[in-house]
């Protein structure tokens, strides 16, 4: 029987959020430039083939939204989990959120915040694309997209070195999207 296709993790940073006065952080919206780079990254996903079958969101307002926009740039529906857990996380507890993943989800899109979607990145990362890796250390801004094939056996099993590096992109958006 031939080995399926390694996992892929796509890791996705929101969207850039504006800073409203008096807004909790948690309901921060998405600013205009976040509302324009957003599709862009459904797009770019899209036409990478990297469609995941499901979405692991946090709960805050900005990665909602972020999430909205992109999904309207797929052309499919995955199934989607707002997981509390991934607002405000470190890079420990998002292993621990996708650890849980079932082994029959092959293409999983996490939409998280900085720090723990870097940290992340480094941390699972063993190997891969040299000039990708050298751009995730430097900075990790809004709307990058980072994309890793899982070298071990199931999402139970990630741990440090335990992915690949495929690509790391920035994608921006040039029209406004309401």
């Amino acid at each position: 029987m031939p080995r399926p296709a390694p996992a892929r993790l796509i890791v996705l940073r929101h969207a850039k959020s504006a800073w409203p006065h008096g807004v909790p952080d948690h309901l921060r919206p998405l600013a205009g430039r976040g509302r324009r780079d957003a599709p862009a990254v459904g797009r770019r996903l899209r036409e990478g083939k990297y469609v995941p079958d499901l979405v692991i969101c946090s709960t805050a307002r900005r990665t909602r939204q972020t999430w909205d926009l992109v999904a309207a740039q797929l052309g499919a529906s995955p199934e989607v989990v707002f997981e509390p857990r991934v607002y405000e996380a470190s890079a420990s507890t998002l292993v621990a959120v996708l650890r849980d993943v079932p082994d029959r989800k092959r293409t999983v899109l996490l939409i998280g915040h900085q720090p723990g979607v870097q940290d992340l990145v480094l941390s699972i990362a063993g190997g891969g694309e040299a000039e990708a890796l050298a751009r995730a250390r430097v900075k990790y801004p809004t709307s990058a997209v980072a994309v890793l094939s899982l070298t071990g056996p199931s999402w139970s099993h990630l741990a440090p070195g335990t992915a690949t590096l495929d690509d790391f992109t920035v994608p921006r958006g040039t029209t406004v999207t309401h």
